[in-house]
C-alpha cells in the first residue's frame, strides 16, 4: 500500500507496554500507527493529524477514557470519529451504556484477541478509507460541476451577446427571422420580423394562415408554391414578394427559407429570414427611370441637331459651318448649364450672360442685362438658348453688335402671368429692315410661339432691332401634371398603303425636330397640319376632322399625347408615335402602334407611313410599343 492511501490509527494507554503489543497486533493491516501514553498527548495527536480510528484505555491515571472521549467528541471535527475502547476491567453494563453514549463504537475486552482486534480496527478502517474517497469524489464532482456550471453561464452569456448582436444586426439592415411547423403552421418570429410586418406582437398571432393575408394578393401564390417545394425537396429556397402592411403601405421583400430533416429525411421544421429591400427596388426603378430619360434626353439633343442640319440654309460652305457651328455651341451650353443643376432648370441670367459672353468688350456698357432671378424648366432652357443665340447672330451680322458703338439691352420681368423679355439694340445705324424672314427668325417665332404658347413683337427701327416676348409663366416655370387614364384596349388603325397627298398632323414639342418632320412629309407629297407644340393644340387639329393620319410625339410639352391616339384611334385615322424613350414605356393600349425613335431618318418616316405595321418591322426596324 502507498504512503498516500495509508491511514492514521491513534492507539492511547499509560502503559508502553500495551501500545507495543497493540503495534504489533495492527502491523499487518500496513496503516500508520500512532502511540500516545497519555489523554494530553492524545488531544496534541488529534489536533494536528487525520486519524480514522481510536483505540482507548479506559483506566488511565490523570485522565481516564471516558473523560479523553467526551472531549474529543466535543470537537466538530471528531464527531465522527471510531473510538474503541479497551478495558482490563470488568466493566457493568451500565458502563457499557456510558461508552457507547459517549460515542465509541466497540468495546474490546482485555486480554485483546488479536484476530478480533484487528477485525474490528480493518472494518473501521476501510469505512473511513472509503468515506475519505466518497468525499473526494464529491469534492471532484462540486469541482466538475463549478466548472461545467462557470462554462454554460460563460455560453449563456456569449449566446447573449450573439443574439444581440444578431438582433442588432437584423435591425440594422430591415431584417426579421422566423421558424415554422408546418405541422401546426405555427410561426415563431422575432421582433424584427413583426417590425417588418407593421404589426403587434401583443395583438398579432402569426400563423400560416393570418400572414397569408398580409402578402400582396398577386405574390401569394408563388411564395406558397416555393414554401411547398421547398418541405418537398427539403431545399433551401429564396424568392422576392411583397407585402401589405395593415397600414396599407406596401413593402418589397425577399425570404430565404432553410428546412430542417429528421433522420428519415422528413420536413420538420422551416427556418428562414426577411429582408426589406424596398429601398434597393426603388432606387432600381429610379435608375430604370433615370436611363431612359437620359436616353430620351441624348435622343432629343441628336434630333435637334439633325433639325438644325437639315434646316439651315448659307450660300456657301463655309457660312453654313459657321451657322451650325454656332447653334450647336447654344444647344451644348444650354446642356453644360442643365447638366450643373441636376437638369432641375436653368436661370435665365445665366442662359443671357453666356449667349452674349463672346461679345463682351472692355468698353463697359456695350451690353445691358437685367432682371430677376427666373429658373427655367429643362424644355423651356433649350428653347430659350436658340431663340437668344438668333437674335445675338443677326445682332452681330447686322445690327448693335456689328461695331464697338452698338449697344444690346436684354431684360426682362415678371406681369401678371406672363414672363415678359425685351431686347434692344441701339447704337447704330440700321440701313433696311430684312426683307424676308430668313431661318433665324423663323426658329425665334416658331420657338416662342409655338413650342412656349407665346408672343414674339418684332419692331425694326431706324437704330435697331426691338424685340419683344411675351411667354405664359406656366410654360416655363412649372410642369403641369401629367395624367392619363387607362381603358380597355382597343384596335388601333393602320396606315393604308399610301398616303401620299393626304393631310398629316405633325404634333413635336420640340420646335426644330416639328418644322424637320414638317418639311420631310412635304417633300414625301403631303399636306402637313401643324406642326403643333402642345396638347390643346393636336387636340383641336383632331376635332376638325380634315385628317387622314398624324405623327404624335409621345411627350408633348410635358403632358402625354395619349388623349389625342385615343380620339384618333375613336374616329379610325392611323397614326405613329415619335419618341426617345425607350419603346416599352408607351401604354399598352398602344402596343401595336409603330414607333419611331428619334433622331428621325426620312426613309423610316417614308415607310411608316407608307406600309403596313408588320412590314415596318421587317424592313425598317422600328420598334413596336410594348406593355
Amino acid at each position: 500500500m502507498s504512503y498516500e492511501d495509508q491511514v492514521n490509527i491513534l492507539m492511547v494507554d499509560d502503559q508502553p507496554g500495551k501500545l507495543l503489543s497493540y503495534e504489533v497486533i495492527l502491523d499487518e493491516l500496513g496503516e500508520r500507527l500512532i502511540k500516545a501514553e497519555s489523554a494530553s498527548q492524545a488531544l496534541e495527536y488529534l489536533l494536528k493529524t487525520e486519524i480514522a480510528v481510536i483505540l482507548v484505555d479506559v483506566c488511565m491515571p490523570e485522565t481516564d477514557g471516558f473523560e479523553l472521549v467526551s472531549m474529543i467528541r466535543e470537537h466538530p471535527r471528531f464527531q465522527e470519529t471510531a473510538i474503541i475502547f479497551i478495558s482490563a476491567v470488568q466493566l457493568a453494563e451500565v458502563d457499557h451504556l456510558r461508552a457507547y453514549a459517549m460515542g465509541a463504537v466497540d468495546y474490546v475486552p482485555v486480554p485483546v484477541v488479536p484476530e478480533v482486534l484487528r477485525a474490528k480496527v480493518k472494518v473501521f478502517v476501510e469505512l473511513y478509507r472509503k468515506t475519505r474517497q466518497l468525499e473526494q469524489f464529491n469534492r471532484e464532482l462540486e469541482r466538475r460541476v463549478a466548472e461545467r456550471t462557470a462554462a454554460l453561464e460563460a455560453s449563456n452569456a456569449q449566446l447573449r451577446e450573439s443574439e444581440q448582436r444578431r438582433s442588432l444586426a437584423l435591425t440594422a439592415g430591415n431584417m426579421g427571422s422566423w421558424d415554422l411547423d408546418p405541422v401546426t403552421g405555427e410561426y415563431t418570429w422575432d421582433e424584427g420580423q413583426y417590425r417588418l410586418y407593421g404589426v403587434d406582437r401583443k395583438s398579432f398571432t402569426a400563423r400560416v394562415d393570418t400572414v397569408h393575408l398580409l402578402i400582396h394578393p398577386d405574390d401569394r401564390e408563388a411564395l406558397d408554391d416555393a414554401m411547398k417545394r421547398a418541405v418537398g425537396t427539403g431545399q433551401g429556397t429564396q424568392i422576392e414578394f411583397r407585402i401589405i402592411r395593415p397600414d396599407g403601405e406596401q413593402r418589397w421583400c425577399i425570404g430565404t427559407v432553410a428546412v430542417t430533416s429528421n433522420s428519415s429525411t422528413q420536413s420538420v421544421r422551416l427556418s428562414g429570414c426577411t429582408v426589406d429591400i424596398t429601398e434597393r427596388k426603388l432606387a432600381e426603378e429610379r435608375q430604370a427611370l433615370l436611363a431612359r430619360e437620359v436616353d430620351h434626353r441624348a435622343k432629343n439633343a441628336l434630333a435637334v441637331v439633325q433639325s438644325l442640319v437639315r434646316l439651315t440654309r448659307a450660300e456657301t460652305i463655309s457660312d453654313f459651318v459657321q451657322a451650325v457651328d454656332g447653334r450647336v455651341r447654344a444647344l451644348a451650353s444650354v446642356h453644360t448649364i442643365l447638366s450643373d443643376s441636376r437638369w432641375e432648370g436653368a436661370s435665365l441670367r445665366q442662359l443671357v450672360e453666356e449667349e452674349l459672353a463672346p461679345y463682351q468688350t472692355r468698353q463697359s456698357g456695350q451690353i445691358s442685362i437685367e432682371g430677376p432671378p427666373i429658373l427655367l424648366l429643362p424644355a423651356a432652357a433649350q428653347t430659350f438658348a436658340l431663340a437668344l443665340h438668333e437674335l445675338a447672330t443677326n445682332a452681330a451680322k447686322y445690327g448693335a453688335l456689328t461695331g464697338t458703338s452698338g449697344r444690346v439691352s436684354v431684360a426682362w420681368k415678371l406681369k401678371g402671368k406672363n414672363l415678359v423679355l425685351t431686347w434692344i439694340e441701339n447704337g447704330v445705324k440700321l440701313l433696311m429692315a430684312p426683307a424676308s424672314k430668313g431661318f433665324g427668325l423663323t426658329v425665334i417665332k416658331a420657338s416662342i410661339e409655338g413650342q412656349l404658347s407665346g408672343n414674339v413683337a418684332l419692331d425694326w427701327g431706324s437704330q435697331g432691332l426691338e424685340c419683344t416676348f411675351t411667354i405664359p409663366r406656366i410654360k416655363i416655370m412649372r410642369t403641369p401634371d401629367q395624367v392619363s387614364s387607362r381603358k380597355e384596349r382597343g384596335n388601333v388603325p393602320t396606315p393604308p398603303r399610301t398616303l401620299e397627298g393626304q393631310r398629316i398632323l405633325v404634333a413635336e414639342d420640340e420646335v426644330l425636330v416639328g418644322m424637320m418632320v414638317h418639311d420631310m412629309l412635304v417633300d414625301l407629297g403631303f399636306q402637313v397640319v401643324g406642326p403643333v407644340a402642345d396638347l390643346d393644340g393636336a387636340l383641336a387639329a383632331v376635332q376638325s376632322g380634315e385628317l387622314d393620319a398624324a405623327v404624335l410625339d409621345v411627350n408633348l410639352g410635358g403632358e402625354l399625347i395619349y388623349p389625342v391616339a385615343q380620339m384618333l384611334m375613336t374616329q379610325g385615322i392611323p397614326f405613329v408615335f415619335v419618341t426617345g424613350y425607350d419603346g416599352d414605356s408607351i401604354d399598352e393600349r398602344y402596343a401595336t402602334v409603330p414607333v419611331l425613335r428619334k433622331p428621325i431618318e426620312p426613309q423610316h418616316l417614308r415607310r411608316l407611313l407608307a406600309c403596313k405595321p408588320a412590314e415596318v418591322e421587317v424592313e425598317v426596324e422600328v420598334e413596336a410599343a410594348v406593355a
